[in-house]
């Protein structure tokens, strides 16, 4: 087939532009189709991933049940070496926190409830930092417990935050600084909130009275 002048150079253009540009356009082909069947491999494996970590939640959940707190920590150390990338992995290490302080294993609650501290989202964070002063509380170690209270926590948990300020403060017989925390809690807590008793309990054991806006809240 024959090409008139302006199509043979267009044509020679292309053989020019191609010689010079070729390779380093097929390379970027290689490099986006490959970025995309990784970005699909990756989707389809964290699926998986996600999959299997919910499956022994679940059967860890179902361990905590039975108080089998040795099954719980065995289970727990799986899903969070297999699976930390997941949302279960943080969950499992609450779950095995718990069951570990209820059979009286400090240690290993201490050791679970720091690794949701340092592989959780916000709210997972700030619930495990809440339980581990409690833990601390009960092992007296008392500013341990306060930097932890003072540390990131979501607002949500303010409440909470200023009711175990209290605790920490009585342990320490700072009476007047765990009324003012306990007062705190009264104000920042829901009036639906079924802690509020238990707060007013302790604040009027130390001497403290509801504050105001507190009842106006109740």
């Amino acid at each position: 087939m024959a090409y008139d002048l302006e199509e043979q150079e267009q044509i020679a253009n292309f053989k020019a532009f191609w010689a010079r540009f070729g390779n380093l356009i097929s390379w970027v082909l290689i490099i986006a189709l490959g970025s995309y069947a990784g970005y699909n491999f990756w989707n389809s494996h964290k699926r998986t991933q996600s999959a299997e970590a919910a499956a022994l939640y679940d059967q860890l959940a179902e361990a905590a049940q039975a108080n089998d707190n040795a099954k719980v920590q065995r289970m727990a150390g799986d899903v969070e070496s297999k699976f930390d990338g997941t949302a279960y992995a943080p969950m499992a290490a609450l779950v095995a926190a718990k069951t570990a302080f209820d059979a009286n294993d400090l240690k290993t609650a201490k050791a679970q409830l720091q690794w949701a501290v340092d592989h959780g989202n916000d709210e997972i964070k700030s619930i495990a930092r809440l339980r581990l002063s409690g833990v601390l509380l009960d092992e007296k170690a008392y500013d341990q417990a306060m930097a932890l209270l003072n540390a990131d926590i979501l607002p949500q948990f303010a409440a909470e935050v200023q009711d175990r300020k209290g605790d920490v403060l009585v342990a320490q017989n700072k009476l007047a600084e765990a009324r003012t925390a306990y007062q705190a809690a009264l104000t920042k807590m829901d009036k639906r909130n079924p802690g509020r008793q238990i707060v007013q309990i302790k604040l009027e054991a130390i001497g403290g009275s509801v504050p105001a806006e507190a009842k106006a809240a109740a």
